[in-house]
């Protein structure tokens, strides 16, 4: 199953909205054939795994997939079908759907085909990796990741008339490949006025450039601005006076299953004071600064009580700079 975590990892970002999964072939204890999603509209992972053969697989052979086999026909045919025609007689799954409308319903057609299921899997870690799908599938609304480079002392900016940037070179590249897994990148518009920023995918091979999302209460925006110019223009979209719940709804319907919001500060804090943040990924610069933009500006909690709590936290290095990833849990105001 760890084998086909791994060719499950090489979709991540590429496969919305669908999501990614990976399969390995095993016969006896060797790894015969290897496949992964690699995008919408393309085989799914269990096909592409089975196609290295042209006549029936290894008698014996077992398919290992990080999650359950779809099993109703879509842009592709039923990968429960695929399996059952290739006479496979065991497969192993990691993560069970989590659409209403599918879960379980894969394995039941497995098993009344005489084929014996294990479910379960490195679960955990085969949700984990489709956490924005599975929001996104369940609930309609895009996973949001809230995303910054900050000071230690809360900042997002140096005093005016200096350089922009808090972090360094490497926790920059670090930060892009963040970008390269998810469909859309959130800014308010005075981030597009003082940055002027490309909000792209850069030193990432191969992947789908992300939606440009602006939140604007004027729309007096620069038509001279790098998203309204660059080649990817078509795909800037721009949101005015419009409450981030809602635009989220509307990111949701346009099948958008996950975002990054970059700043500023405002849309920071407004995220953060809706709770409508399902991770966090802050970069900590080794500065202290004293600008002038407050990382996650906004009301803010009542009380420690009430504020929100990072729960599987994880703290990596990226050379001079700390990034900091955590799962916020939000208490109500009438406590819990």
């Amino acid at each position: 199953m760890r084998a086909a975590l791994s060719e499950a990892r090489k979709g991540l970002g590429r496969t919305s909205p669908n999501p990614a999964v990976g399969a390995v072939l095993i016969a006896g204890d060797k790894i015969i054939a290897r496949g992964h999603h690699r995008k919408a509209g393309g085989p799914h992972a269990e096909v592409e795994c089975l196609r290295h053969f042209r006549d029936v697989p290894p008698a014996g052979a077992t398919l290992y997939l990080t999650l359950e086999p779809c099993s109703t026909l879509g842009r592709t045919g039923a990968c429960t079908e695929k399996i059952i025609q290739s006479g496979i007689k065991a497969v192993v799954i990691g993560a069970i759907d989590v659409n209403p409308r599918h879960s379980g319903r894969g394995i039941k057609i497995l098993q009344e085909a005489g084929v014996e299921v294990r479910a379960g899997i490195l679960a955990d870690e085969c949700a984990a990796l489709n956490e924005a799908f599975n929001k996104w599938i369940t609930t309609g609304r895009p996973f949001v990741i809230a995303k910054c480079g900050m000071s230690l002392d809360g900042r997002l900016t140096r005093p005016p008339g200096e350089t922009r940037w808090i972090t360094g070179p490497a926790a920059r590249r670090h930060a892009h490949a963040l970008r390269a897994q998810v469909d859309a990148i959130i800014v308010g518009a005075e981030t597009v006025r003082a940055d002027n920023p490309r909000l792209t995918v850069r030193r990432v091979r191969g992947v789908k450039q992300p939606w440009r999302v602006i939140l604007t209460r004027s729309a007096k925006l620069s038509p001279r601005a790098r998203v309204f110019r660059d080649r990817f223009a078509e795909r800037t979209l721009v949101y005015r006076r419009r409450r981030l719940e809602s635009v989220l709804d509307d990111l949701g319907r346009k099948n958008i299953t996950s975002v990054l919001i970059e700043g500023g500060g405002e849309i920071l804090g407004q995220a953060l004071d809706g709770a409508l943040i399902d991770k966090v990924q802050v970069y900590l610069g080794p500065i202290m600064t004293g600008g002038p933009v407050v990382a996650f500006a906004g009301r803010g909690a009542a009380d420690t009580r009430h504020a929100a709590h990072l729960e599987r936290v994880s703290y990596t290095r990226v050379a001079d700079n700390v990034c900091v990833i955590g799962y916020p849990r939000f208490r109500s105001n009438a406590g819990e």
